[in-house]
């Protein structure tokens, strides 16, 4: 996991982790991409592990501060 950052994953896969930390059920998620998610350690059955949710929060966190930045240059 160490050195994974959000862009580094495919749109799939950052859409698993966004549906797996919302509560949304692994059925709905892409086989394929939980697959990848699970193989590197960010998902552990159907479940996000402690490194799957720091990198989603990380993501959530650095989306808002943008926005914030953005906001606040108009």
């Amino acid at each position: 996991m160490d050195g994974i950052s959000w862009t580094d994953l495919e749109s799939d896969e950052q859409r698993a982790i966004a549906m797996l930390g919302d509560g949304v059920s692994a059925e709905f998620c892409d086989p394929v991409a939980l697959l990848t998610l699970t193989r590197i350690g960010l998902v552990c059955g159907s479940r996000l592990t402690p490194a799957g949710n720091q990198l989603r929060r990380a993501a959530a966190l650095q989306e808002l501060a943008s926005q914030i930045l953005q906001e606040l240059a108009v």
